[in-house]
């Protein structure tokens, strides 16, 4: 929903879809990188503006926003990137690796939360940068509110609750049939 949202909202050409090979940030264990590039794939199949990369698995090892902008440059001459992100993740771009180039790169799409003030936090990362005198561009999507995350999905796969809705069928259907017995 957050994809299309920003897709329509902004015109953008397409949304390219980039499951992290190692997320250096993540403490939690995922599924293995094959996993969820096919649930990516899976998930995005029938629409004709979304597209998927590997190229984290080409890289392999940590994954970090700057060094998949570089890796992607070279495939997409003069973009004009928009990075689409929730307002949580959003809120820690200040402590990313090497956070101000990446900052500058982008046009930052936030799909806000429910239960915080999005456009004030919003404008305090924005000021973060700012005060570096670092270009920095954001807008936050208008969109339903919808309080689906990874972590509320992961945890209902561990507890063998029902994921009917929370994710694509073509999805349920994958972890379900090529994760027998998991959790």
């Amino acid at each position: 929903m957050v994809a299309e949202t920003a897709l329509d909202q902004f015109a953008l050409n397409g949304v390219i879809w980039v499951p992290t090979f190692r997320p250096s940030h993540k403490s939690v264990e995922l599924l293995g990188f094959e996993h969820r590039l096919e649930m990516v794939k899976q998930a995005i199949a029938h629409h004709p503006a979304f597209w998927v990369s590997d190229i984290e698995q080409q890289r392999q090892g940590n994954s970090y926003a700057l060094t998949t902008l570089l890796d992607l440059a070279p495939l997409y001459p003069n973009p004009d990137w928009h990075w689409i992100i929730g307002l949580d993740a959003f809120q820690s771009l200040p402590r990313w690796y090497r956070s101000a180039t990446v900052a500058a790169q982008c046009t930052w799409l936030v799909a806000p939360r429910n239960d915080q003030n999005s456009s004030t936090i919003c404008q305090q990362v924005a000021d973060y940068f700012i005060d570096q005198k670092i270009s920095f561009h954001w807008h936050l999507l208008t969109m339903p509110q919808v309080e689906i995350s990874s972590s509320l999905i992961r945890d209902y796969w561990h507890k063998g609750r029902s994921l009917r809705y929370l994710v694509p069928d073509s999805v349920r259907h994958y972890l379900t049939t090529q994760l027998p017995g998991s959790p």
